[in-house]
C-alpha cells in the first residue's frame, strides 16, 4: 500500500525508509495537516466577528485577555493530547496526571522548596506517563482502556495524597505565570506565552525533525512503520513521556490560574482536552493534524463560551454547541479519509 520502497528492516537502513516513508504517505499526510489549520482558522474568526457585532463587550481588551487566560490550561493539556492522538492513541488520564502533579507541588511547596516542588511534580508526571506509555508499547493494550485504568487510579491517588484537601499556593514562583505585561491594554500572562513557546516547539519537532516524521508514520499505519525499521516501542514511550511534561506545565498554569491546590478541579480536563484537539483538525485515527491547530481549537472552545456567555445565553446551550462542533469536525474527518481511501 505505501510502496516496495518501504521494506527496509536493518537498522543501517532503518533511518532512510523512515524518511523515504515520511516523504511519500506522511509527507502528504503533513501537507493536508497544514491546509486542515485554514478550517478551525476560518471558524475561529467567524465566532469573533459575530460576538463582536453582537455584543457591546466581546471585543475589549479585559474580555480578550480573560479568553487567552481561561484557554491556557486546557490549551496546553490539549497539546500533549495531540502528540498521542496523532499516533491513533488517546489519553483519557491527562486531566488526571496534570492534577495530581499540581496537588504534589502545592503540598510540599506549604513547608518546603517551590522550586524542588515544580521538580518533584514532574517527576510524579514523567512517572505516570512512563506507565501509560510502557503499557501501550510493551504490553500492547488499548491506549483508551490503559489510560481509562490510570485515571481511576491517579485521581485516587490525588485524594488519598490530599485526604481530599485543598492547599492554598502563596509561593510567587508557583503564581508566577499569571503575571505578565499589557500590551495595547490586553495583558498577556507568562502561561499564554508558555502555551504559544511550547505550541511553537512542539510543532517545529513534529514538521522538522525525524521523530515527528515517525510519529505521524506510526499513527498512518503501525505496520508500516513497523517494516520501515522504526522502534515503534521507544517511539510511543517518548511521545506519552514528552505529552506528561506538557501535562506538568499545564500542572504549573493551572496553580498560576486558581491558587489553590485542589484534588478534585478540572474534573472535564480530559475530555475539554480532547475536544480542543477534535475541533483543531486533529484525526481521532492519527497520522493527521497537528498542534497549531489544536492552538486554534481550544481557542474556539473558549471564544464559544465566552461569547455565549456574553450574550446572555444559558451554559447548557454553550454544552450543546461544543458538542455539535465536535460530532461536526468528527464527520468532516470521516469524509476525507473515505476520500483518500479512493
Amino acid at each position: 500500500m505505501l510502496g516496495p520502497e518501504v521494506t527496509a528492516t536493518t537498522p543501517e537502513n532503518a533511518d532512510a525508509a523512515a524518511l523515504e516513508l515520511g516523504v511519500g504517505r506522511t509527507g502528504l499526510l503533513r501537507t493536508f495537516a497544514t491546509n486542515q489549520i485554514s478550517g478551525p482558522l476560518a471558524a475561529l474568526i467567524v465566532a469573533v466577528v459575530v460576538f463582536t457585532l453582537s455584543t457591546s463587550t466581546f471585543f475589549n481588551s479585559d474580555n480578550l485577555s480573560l479568553i487567552a487566560q481561561q484557554s491556557v490550561v486546557i490549551g496546553t493539556l490539549a497539546l500533549g493530547q495531540t502528540l498521542i492522538i496523532l499516533t491513533s492513541g488517546i489519553d483519557l488520564a491527562n486531566g488526571a496526571i496534570m492534577v495530581l502533579g499540581s496537588v504534589v507541588i502545592g503540598k510540599i511547596a506549604v513547608h518546603g522548596n517551590p522550586a524542588l516542588a515544580l521538580l518533584i511534580g514532574l517527576v510524579v508526571c514523567v512517572a505516570v506517563g512512563a506507565v501509560n506509555g510502557g503499557l501501550v508499547s510493551l504490553l500492547k493494550l488499548p491506549p483508551f482502556i490503559v489510560t481509562l485504568g490510570v485515571m481511576s487510579v491517579v485521581a485516587a491517588a490525588a485524594r488519598l495524597y490530599t485526604s481530599s484537601q485543598t492547599y492554598p499556593v502563596t509561593s510567587s514562583l508557583l503564581t508566577y505565570l499569571n503575571n505578565g505585561p499589557t500590551v495595547g491594554g490586553v495583558t498577556i500572562t507568562y502561561g499564554v506565552m508558555l502555551w504559544i513557546g511550547l505550541t511553537a516547539v512542539l510543532g517545529y519537532a513534529l514538521s522538522q525533525t525525524s521523530w515527528g516524521t515517525r510519529v505521524y508514520a506510526l499513527g498512518d499505519n503501525h505496520k508500516a512503520a513497523e517494516l520501515a525499521g522504526i522502534k515503534v516501542k521507544r517511539l510511543l514511550l517518548s511521545v506519552y513521556v514528552i505529552a506528561a511534561v506538557v501535562y506538568l506545565f499545564a500542572a504549573w498554569q493551572a496553580l498560576g490560574r486558581t491558587p489553590t491546590a485542589d484534588p478534585s478541579g478540572y474534573s472535564t480536563a480530559n475530555l475539554d482536552s480532547i475536544t480542543a484537539v477534535v475541533i483543531g483538525g486533529t484525526s481521532l485515527f492519527g497520522g493527521r493534524g497537528g498542534v497549531v491547530g489544536t492552538f486554534i481549537g481550544a481557542l474556539i472552545v473558549t471564544v464559544l463560551q465566552n461569547g455565549l456567555t456574553q450574550a446572555g445565553i444559558d451554559s447548557l446551550y454553550q454544552q450543546v454547541a461544543t458538542g455539535v462542533l465536535v460530532v461536526i469536525a468528527v464527520g468532516v474527518d470521516q469524509l476525507v479519509r473515505r476520500r483518500q481511501s479512493r
